[in-house]
């Protein structure tokens, strides 16, 4: 895989291996379960270098990875451009932050 990671490839990336339009609630409900999961080690702050194994299991670095994983997935089915959004958003964010 290349270094440079852009939100467009992480897109076509996921749209690649793992897409279906019909699994619009699991993706929902897994970006929950994540989102659990990542609670849970963030409290323990389990983190990649801590790890006596140098395994990704298990920390925040794997659980913050799944999130990204399952918005992009949920982006897809929803054919959802995040690049654009997060664009969109900022411009709405400077407004907000001028005030």
């Amino acid at each position: 895989m290349d270094d440079s990671l852009t939100i467009k490839y992480l897109q076509e990336y996921i749209k690649q291996t793992d897409y279906n339009p019909d699994k619009k609630e699991h993706y929902f409900y897994k970006l929950i379960e994540e989102v659990g999961e990542l609670s849970e080690v963030i409290r323990k702050n389990k983190r990649l270098e801590d790890s006596e194994e140098q395994t990704i299991k298990g920390t925040i670095e794997e659980e913050l990875y799944d999130v990204l994983y399952y918005v992009a997935a949920l982006a897809n089915v929803y054919d959802i451009d995040l690049e654009k959004s997060f664009k969109l958003k900022e411009e709405l964010n400077k407004i907000k932050r001028k005030k």
